[in-house]
């Protein structure tokens, strides 16, 4: 870790602690004030049976994770993981995997079986992350869902995400894999230097997920090579 110590992970509970999350988005995404994540938020998430957590490296927080409470047709409630940040000293150092485990382990706690979020195709190392890593699957593509916002980190492009599935009990089953959705895997290259073949890949992404999915099919795993980081698409069912 960057600090060299042990991190803890915990609750966020007060004005104070939901006010350094906040300060946070700014450090991590580059937000302009209008795209922040309010303090309100964060209070309203921590009464309403969200997940508020905060990540220390002794007393300074350097990593947050929020959650809020959603509801599906059925009995279930789920939880939509809205948004994860760590600071990038303390990247790649398994921090947001322990905060994503964190947080299963309070979602079962409370009897919660799903936790669902979004992510950009285009960050592979996210993608990666949440498929390979935490074993989400994907079957839900939204263009342009926030719009364009203030973060350099978009690079000027839609929005375009993916939908993140976590069943945390009982994961779904799945089917061999029946065909590939590739990206170059120099992608983040291409974002900032080539605005334009960036913006082609992602709609011809978005077209190529969304015909997936009309046809059944989900992202059940990923692979990467050199040349190209890919998609694997196959079908699933739901678990008991």
């Amino acid at each position: 870790m960057a600090g060299g110590q042990a991190l803890t992970i915990r609750s966020l509970t007060t004005q104070e602690e939901f006010a350094e999350a906040v300060a946070l988005q700014k450090t991590i995404w580059g937000f302009d004030d209008l795209d922040l994540l309010p303090v309100r938020l964060f209070v309203v998430a921590s009464k309403i049976g969200g997940q508020v957590f905060g990540a220390y490296d002794d007393d300074r927080m350097v990593a947050f994770l929020l959650a809020i409470p959603g509801l599906k047709q059925g009995p279930q409630p789920y939880l939509h993981s809205h948004m994860l940040g760590v600071l990038p000293e303390y990247r790649n150092s398994g921090l947001g995997r322990s905060l994503k485990l964190h947080q299963r382990e309070e979602a079962l706690a409370r009897g919660i079986r799903l936790i669902e979020w979004t992510f950009d195709p285009l960050e592979i190392k996210n993608a990666w992350f949440n498929i390979a890593r935490l074993g989400a699957i994907v079957r839900r593509y939204t263009r342009n869902q926030y719009g364009i916002t203030s973060s350099a980190l978009n690079a000027g492009l839609p929005t375009d995400r993916c939908v993140a599935e976590w069943w945390i009990q009982s994961p779904l089953r799945k089917t061999p894999v029946e065909e590939g959705i590739r990206l170059p895997i120099d992608i983040a290259s291409i974002r900032t230097t080539d605005t334009d073949r960036a913006r082609d890949i992602q709609t011809e992404l978005a077209n190529q997920f969304e015909a997936a999915f009309g046809r059944g099919l989900a992202v059940i795993g990923v692979e990467r090579d050199d040349a190209c980081f890919t998609y694997l698409l196959g079908c699933t069912e739901e678990p008991a």
